[in-house]
């Protein structure tokens, strides 16, 4: 791959990991905010007259999906980060599951500093917990990226 697409992978995981370590960065107010907000746009969606509910019928509603939605949250992004990765080190060659292993090696080792990072951050903890969702994430990213660079890499040999 040439040095563009190297740069262009590269900044993406540093914006990406940057990303990550900004929401992690936010106290537990604002996060649970963030997530309150989207549980009750969820809410909005999928439950019929959910306007019509009272504020406090609808808080109950966000609460209670709450924590599905942070740890969704916790895989989605980690899967995204887990597919860059390996998009990134296949660009710099390192590739199949040698590239496989880079990716997921380097996702779950930046799941556990943003986790060590939290414990510096008010009302926030670390959790082995969301270690694990992360890592999961990664894995699931990581996989969709090999496909990603396998089916470029085939196209490209046509």
């Amino acid at each position: 791959m040439n040095r563009t697409k190297r740069g262009i992978f590269t900044i993406l995981v540093a914006f990406w990991m940057g990303l990550i370590f900004w929401f992690s960065a936010q106290p537990a107010v604002e996060s649970s905010k963030m997530s309150h907000s989207v549980g009750k746009a969820i809410g909005n969606v999928l439950i019929p007259d959910f306007e019509s509910l009272s504020k406090q019928e609808q808080e109950k509603i966000a609460e209670k999906i709450d924590y599905p939605i942070r740890k969704a949250a916790h895989a989605m992004e980690y899967a995204v980060l887990g597919g860059l990765l390996v998009l990134m080190y296949g660009s710099y060659g390192i590739i199949g599951k040698k590239g496989m292993a880079y990716g997921i090696l380097t996702g779950v080792a930046y799941a556990m500093t943003d986790e060590i990072h939290q414990l510096f951050v008010p009302g926030r903890s670390c959790q082995v917990t969301d270690v694990l969702i992360d890592s999961t994430g990664v894995i699931f990213g990581s996989i969709i990226g090999i496909l990603i660079y396998i089916c470029t890499v085939r196209k490209r040999s046509r």
